[in-house]
């Protein structure tokens, strides 16, 4: 599984972006997916975390109410929606694909099998 991520970038704190993940797997819908980020200096973290379908979704504490994990199954994407971005939300963020039974979601590095190369969000005031 090739995982692409894209749509990150320099953006005000403030303001929103709109994060893009394609997958060459051909079940893509069958495929628990999620978003880390990573900070400079410090380990990889969890974001958001979707199941197969979309009907569920599980988000860390510190983005709750500002990001918007999605899916498109027909594409083969996931989607992370951030708005309202603070300074501490800049990060390398990584999309990770995993497996799991149809209503799961992953929130564990270690559950995930495939990482994308990650995109830079930068965050300023």
């Amino acid at each position: 599984v090739q995982l692409q991520a894209s749509g990150g970038g320099p953006v005000q704190a403030g303001g929103s972006l709109r994060l893009s993940c394609v997958a060459s797997e051909r079940n893509f819908g069958r495929m628990v997916m999620s978003w880390f980020r990573q900070a400079p200096g410090k380990g990889r973290e969890f974001v958001a975390a979707i199941n197969w379908s979309g009907s569920a979704t599980y988000y860390a504490d510190s983005v709750k109410g500002r990001f918007t994990i999605s899916r498109d199954n027909a594409k083969n994407t996931l989607y992370l929606q951030m708005n309202s971005l603070k300074l501490e939300d800049t990060a390398v963020y990584y999309c990770a694909a995993g497996s799991g039974p149809r209503n799961t979601v992953l929130s564990y590095r270690y559950e995930y099998a495939y990482w994308g190369q990650g995109t830079l969000v930068t965050v300023s005031s």
